[in-house]
């Protein structure tokens, strides 16, 4: 996207010259720099769209503006320069990005940790976590010292967080570390698909991880079961609910009361995992590598 159009809004901006600057993002597919805007708006024409639409995705961080086949880009400018404190105001609502770099505090298994670079070390292991018992009696007792009504709030010091330790050299440590959370999310979500799969009397062909960003699983046709790896960072209830809601769909592929009845049947915290997905799943999608 370095070489996107580059396009100041404000209120002198005539829309003809923002009509020229979308054609230009659309011959050459790489978007339009708007001026106090961290991201660029990505143009797409869509014969299915029957209106001018801007969307902000939670999960790329992206703007798109979508125009229907044949629509006009005088319109479409004008469009995007009416809608842009609204743009900003959801960009600036999305959760920032955390680098996975020494000393970043990040979700592990929805438990917050400090990355821990160690540096090149005799350890045979890539990474690992540790302190995380210490950490809980610590975190217990802050809880216990504040009122009821702001214990949700009680977050520990950085010192008296648990540690995501990492070996290597500090420029290889957030690829390492990103390799190794992978590795768990694997590990871990094909444990817990054998695990309901047993349950339900159902046999996945196999199962895949990837950093998918539509949704957090999916089942295809040829029984193959797809996650996203990212969910090693949200609490193991979750993970193991997305792992029982694709296996259900080895049955039933829909989303009607049976698949629902399946889910439950083998997941009892269906709702709770749904719940906490719904309130914090954008902010497993904030952890990334340094840019």
């Amino acid at each position: 996207m370095s070489k996107a159009t580059r396009v100041r809004l404000n209120r002198t901006t005539r829309h003809g010259n923002l009509a020229k600057a979308l054609r230009t993002a659309l011959k050459s597919e790489r978007g339009i720099e708007v001026a106090g805007l961290e991201t660029p708006v990505l143009v797409r024409r869509h014969p299915a769209a029957r209106r001018l639409t801007l969307r902000v995705s939670q999960v790329r961080r992206e703007v798109v503006l979508t125009i229907p086949e044949g629509g006009s880009l005088a319109e479409a400018g004008k469009f995007v320069s009416q809608h842009m404190d609204w743009v900003r105001q959801r960009i600036d609502a999305l959760p920032k990005p955390v680098e996975l770099i020494d000393c970043a505090r990040i979700l592990y298994r929805g438990e917050l940790h400090r990355i821990e670079v160690l540096g090149p070390t005799r350890h045979m292991r890539v990474a690992w976590s540790e302190g995380l018992r210490a950490a809980r009696t610590a975190l217990k007792e802050a809880i216990a010292e504040v009122a009821p009504g702001r214990r949700s709030k009680v977050q520990l010091p950085d010192k008296l967080l648990p540690r995501l330790c990492v070996t290597g050299l500090a420029e290889h440590a957030p690829r390492r570390l990103r390799d190794w959370l992978i590795k768990q999310a694997r590990e871990q979500l094909s444990d817990r698909v054998q695990h309901h799969a047993r349950n339900l009397g159902l046999k996945p062909r196999r199962v895949v991880v990837r950093d998918q960003t539509s949704r957090w699983g999916s089942c295809s046709t040829a029984r193959v079961l797809s996650f996203s790896w990212r969910l090693i960072f949200a609490p193991p209830f979750v993970l193991d609910y997305v792992a029982a809601h694709e296996v259900a769909h080895l049955k039933e592929m829909n989303h009607g009361p049976r698949f629902w009845a399946l889910v439950r049947k083998t997941n009892p915290r269906m709702e709770e995992a749904r719940r906490w997905l719904k309130r914090h799943g954008a902010e497993l999608h904030r952890y990334c590598l340094p840019s």
